[in-house]
């Protein structure tokens, strides 16, 4: 599960940062939380390839998180994807992914799906789930959990070992097999594998001023990213545009308990975002600014 920051920019893109976009690799694909403009070349100077973008998370509708998704598509068509594509976001997210799929003369050579979630709705998505949480915005906006789901235990190979395993049978083991061995005593999967493991968990805040659903969404998560537009003297303004300070993104951390939080989404008056970070470790010492282009194994806490 690997973190890469594509964009940090809040309201719109600046010399040192694009607009926000977020690509977590499940391994088996890549979750893109986000995609403002300038998302398809930001990819191009990352570690990770578009085309292995199987779902967009679209935390709302204003355009430095989601105008990025035309060109991305055209680019994916460009090159010849064949894979559908599954756009996930608040309500009216169909009437938006209809009017973006309808700006450009291009043929579009895979299936492109929208679908709409509410607040507290969950998606099954075969080795990992999505949860959302309302966030406090001025336009309907989704908070997203996404969570590896529980993993099995750690093998052993020492005690297999001893119990006799040698060889292809290591592999039937890990498979889930019995296995006899040559003293005719059957070694089964549990003797050897520790307890299943809970998943790694990433949470994103989307734009919102600091809410209490978001909270109880990232309790206990391995890593929570919260925007964190401005700094503590501008609070009230920051709160009555559906906005975050990185003292209240530290707050949101601190509640939460969570491992490692990541401020985003900074706005322009900071072309450094250090003091930012300052800001956050003052309550919640795991506090870090994102950068542009960072990418960041997620890690269980």
């Amino acid at each position: 599960m690997q973190l890469t920051f594509l964009g940090t920019a809040g309201s719109w893109p600046t010399r040192e940062r694009s607009a926000s976009a977020i690509a977590l690799d499940m391994e088996q694909e890549v979750v893109l939380l986000d995609c403002g403009e300038g998302t398809q070349r930001q990819f191009f100077q990352s570690p990770v390839s578009f085309m292995r973008v199987r779902r967009i998370f679209l935390s709302h509708f204003h355009g430095d998180h989601f105008l990025g998704v035309p060109g991305l598509i055209q680019s994916m068509c460009l090159n010849n994807r064949t894979e559908p594509l599954d756009i996930y976001g608040p309500r009216e997210t169909r009437k938006f992914v209809d009017m973006m799929l309808n700006l450009g003369h291009f043929t579009l050579k895979f299936q492109v799906s929208a679908h709409e979630l509410a607040p507290g709705d969950e998606v099954d998505l075969n080795t990992y789930t999505v949860r959302t949480a309302r966030a406090k915005h001025s336009v309907p906006t989704i908070a997203v959990r996404v969570e590896e789901k529980m993993k099995r235990g750690r093998f052993d190979g020492e005690k297999a070992r001893g119990m006799g395993i040698r060889g292809r049978d290591f592999a039937r083991l890990e498979a889930g097999e019995n296995v006899t061995v040559a003293n005719g005593s059957v070694v089964t999967p549990q003797m050897v594998m520790g307890p299943a493991r809970a998943g790694r968990s990433v949470v994103y805040s989307g734009d919102s001023a600091p809410e209490g659903d978001i909270v109880r969404l990232a309790k206990g998560a391995d890593i929570l990213i919260h925007e964190s537009t401005a700094a503590k003297e501008l609070e009230k303004d920051m709160n009555d545009w559906g906005h975050s300070t990185a003292r209240q993104a530290a707050g949101v951390a601190v509640e939460a308990q969570v491992g490692t939080l990541f401020l985003t989404h900074f706005s322009a008056r900071y072309p450094d975002p250090s003091p930012l970070e300052e800001e956050a470790r003052a309550s919640f010492a795991g506090a870090r600014a994102a950068r542009d282009l960072l990418s960041e194994l997620v890690r269980q806490r």
